[in-house]
């Protein structure tokens, strides 16, 4: 007998204006998971000042919550569809709202590691279940990829704008008015999610695959562990060696398990629709390019050149307003004519951002970095829509969470790992040299954007009407 609950009748579809407030709130949600990935970068510099730490330590600062986030999105996600999308999304709420509480009055860097993962529970919740929502509002197909477009605009705002917001906040108030600006949002959203956002479950809810949940953590934690810890133990110290083979073991078991099992956390035969194995690649590509541009950006204004936190995320400004500008055009280009033109114009634009910045000098021109910051934020903008509208497509609308989920897995998965990168190429350099050792970082941003091109041509593209 199954034993997943059922709602008490069917529910009366939304009209349009119910259909875009759900969005809005969700939006909302989505600004806040996406501002709390960045906005930390550019208060690094004060908060080791503050708690007398090192490179590796805010690394860790940074990836605690993205790993914990990454790690945990599929099962939120079957959660979600299972107990019900609202309520476990209002739960993530409030768990993210009391971790950002923690980490504003951590005493210590051990602490605010820890709240931090604590944030990554909370926001597990909240970044699959919201597109499951958002995509269980909206059946039509032209609607919802609007609203993807619309969606995925709001998150890449947040994701740029995280340093400039955080550049005012540090400067003003300190680096914990980071983590408090968090409350009024967190109130703000439980109150619309509990007057607007309707209950809505799966047809029939997955089963929890809780050793597949295991494998998956340890491999997300191991691999984006060793890049941090790598430069400090030695890449061919015995416990660096270790921690590859443990890697590999976690990774071929989680493939064989996840093989075996009836309804695996990841189905593997997903991973043979070349458009579904793309999307998930170019998300891990996108947010590593958008991380190391971050961090990098942070460390070699600040640090190198003795910006102010305020300067330097304001420096990211045309990053963000290229974002804002390009996302929901690309939502458009994808209703319109496909993925694949809006993801060569992404690709097409980060290749030639991360190029702009190969041969990064400590006295290189403010238009050049503005430009390469721009060119990057536009490719980032034409990216999320695609690649989102391509992975959600690929399931049945019955599990939009676990395949939202398997995206933002993929996407905060990019972000630790586009971190540690970043943090081993400057870990231990002095500020002088700080944009030489970046050099590499930003030629990896170049390859992030080649490779959506090469994203692009495994995408369908349009389909005739006829066909359709």
């Amino acid at each position: 007998m199954s034993t997943t609950p059922q709602l008490p009748g069917p529910r009366p579809a939304l009209d349009a204006r119910g259909r875009w407030t759900v969005l809005a709130v969700c939006c909302l949600s989505m600004f806040l998971v996406g501002l709390d990935t960045t906005i930390v970068n550019v208060g690094l510099p004060e908060i080791g000042r503050a708690l007398g730490v090192g490179t590796r330590s805010l690394e860790w600062t940074v990836d605690a919550y993205t790993l914990v986030l990454a790690g945990l999105l599929i099962t939120s996600g079957a959660l979600a569809d299972r107990f019900g999308r609202r309520r476990v999304f209002r739960t993530g709420l409030v768990v993210f709202g009391a971790a950002s509480l923690l980490c504003a009055l951590a005493p210590s860097v051990g602490v605010l590691v820890a709240a931090r993962a604590l944030q990554g529970v909370g926001a597990s919740m909240l970044s699959p279940v919201a597109l499951a929502i958002v995509v269980n509002a909206m059946p039509d197909p032209k609607e919802r990829a609007r609203a993807i477009g619309v969606w995925a605009a709001v998150f890449g705002l947040s994701m740029a704008t995280g340093p400039v917001v955080g550049g005012a906040l540090v400067d003003a108030l300190g680096w914990r008015s980071l983590f408090w600006i968090n409350a009024p949002v967190v109130v703000a959203a439980l109150v619309l999610t509990a007057l607007f956002v309707p209950e809505s479950r799966a047809a029939r809810a997955q089963r929890l695959d809780l050793p597949g949940q295991a494998l998956l953590t340890a491999v997300i934690a191991l691999s984006v562990g060793v890049l941090i810890e790598g430069p400090h133990i030695g890449w061919t110290s015995p416990p660096a060696l270790g921690a590859y083979a443990l890697t590999l073991v976690a990774a071929a078991a989680f493939v064989r398990v996840e093989c075996r099992r009836p309804e695996p956390l990841i189905d593997p035969r997903l991973f043979r629709h070349r458009a579904f194995s793309g999307a998930v690649l170019g998300a891990v590509a996108v947010f590593v390019a958008l991380n190391v541009t971050l961090l990098l950006t942070t460390l070699y204004l600040q640090d190198g050149r003795g910006w102010t936190p305020l300067a330097a995320g304001t420096a990211t400004l045309p990053m963000a307003i290229g974002a804002t500008v390009c996302a929901p055009w690309s939502g458009h280009l994808v209703g319109r004519v496909g993925p694949r033109t809006p993801l060569l114009l992404a690709g097409g634009f980060m290749t030639a951002g991360g190029l702009g910045l190969v041969a990064l000098g400590r006295d290189t021109g403010v238009p050049l970095l503005l430009l390469s910051y721009a060119l990057i934020g536009i490719g980032f903008g034409f990216a999320n829509a695609p690649l989102t509208n391509t992975a959600v497509s690929g399931l049945p609308a019955g599990r939009a969470a676990v395949a939202g989920a398997i995206t933002s897995t993929a996407r905060q998965f990019g972000a630790a790992l586009g971190i540690a990168i970043a943090g081993g190429l400057v870990a231990g350099t002095a500020p002088a040299g700080l944009a030489h050792a970046s050099r590499p970082g930003w030629a990896l941003v170049a390859a992030c954007g080649a490779s959506l091109v090469l994203v692009a041509f495994a995408s369908r593209p349009k389909q005739r009407p006829a066909a359709a």
